[in-house]
């Protein structure tokens, strides 16, 4: 990445595997699959195995985190996903807003199987749905706001869910929580460093100082004002990532005996402020972007 720095981020935890074959196994116990994505990031936080894993379902498509992303930006994300044959839905699992429309949009996209059920004298049947998407990406919260109690299991960090859980929502849907699916390397370093900034990589595996500098450059590069609000320098051309963070951190007062500036700190303080929302609302990809990839 031009001035920032070149960062090896892999995963691929042993358990992911058992996941994959229990996805696999579950899914003829299910009428639809539910793929939760981070709206900043929809194509990063999606597992390409998703796909071939779950063909021939119904898939709804969460943009969770729509709070925290550039909403003219959403809008594209969802007119894509759309034209793809999915059912759309924006939400922030966090606050709430936009999870109560998750059940109707579920009746919506298996309306024809509901029909054909009505006909057969079984209108009473419960539809069973299999919530998946990656770790951290907000599962198990939503699956709370959905049931509208504490059923799953929730931390801000990557694969607490490990087990399959169903979850009642009502008399007519029924949830299947899901651990979180990786898949095994990055093919593009770009889909690593969107989810190491967006916390869904454990930060324990990161250099984190590396990672704030590369998202220093990006932000520079596309929100300049963002910066400039938030930190009071403007960025100049040919700054490298270091530059930046040691400017951000001069401004924060950061500056440690003998003048040199505790990057460190401000590393870790940005990408909290990154992740919080707190530097405004950042989509890091787009639909253009993607197709022509």
């Amino acid at each position: 990445m031009e001035n920032g720095q070149d960062l090896k981020i892999q995963w691929y935890p042993g358990h992911m595997t058992k996941t994959r074959r229990m996805i696999t196994d579950q899914l003829k116990n299910v009428d639809a699959v539910c793929e939760l994505l981070d709206a900043r990031i929809p194509v990063s936080s999606r597992n390409p195995d998703v796909d071939e894993l779950t063909a021939g379902k119904p898939r709804l498509v969460v943009l969770n985190r729509a709070d925290q992303a550039d909403p003219n930006l959403t809008k594209r994300w969802a007119a894509f996903f759309r034209e793809k044959g999915y059912a759309v839905l924006e939400c922030s699992a966090k606050d709430g807003s936009g999870v109560d429309r998750f059940p109707a949009a579920v009746r919506t996209l298996l309306a024809d199987k509901l029909r054909a059920f009505a006909e057969k004298g079984q209108g009473g049947r419960t539809m069973r749905v299999m919530i998946l998407g990656i770790p951290n990406v907000g599962k198990s919260t939503f699956i709370n706001r959905v049931a509208k109690r504490k059923t799953a299991r929730t931390e801000d960090r990557p694969g607490v869910t490990r087990a399959k859980q169903w979850v009642p929502v009502d008399q007519g849907l029924d949830l299947l929580d899901t651990p979180g699916i990786l898949w095994p390397k990055f093919e593009d370093q770009s889909v690593g460093l969107n989810l190491a900034f967006t916390g869904a990589v454990r930060d324990e595996v990161i250099d984190l100082e590396g990672l704030a500098c590369n998202l220093m450059v990006y932000l520079a590069r596309q929100y300049p004002a963002a910066l400039a609000e938030r930190y009071k320098f403007q960025p100049e051309p040919g700054d490298s990532g270091y530059d930046l963070l040691r400017k951000a951190g001069q401004k924060r007062g950061f500056v440690m005996r003998g003048g040199e500036i505790d990057t460190e700190r401000m590393a870790k303080i940005l990408l909290d402020e990154f992740r919080g929302g707190k530097l405004g609302r950042f989509t890091l990809e787009t639909p253009e972007e993607t197709c022509h990839a």
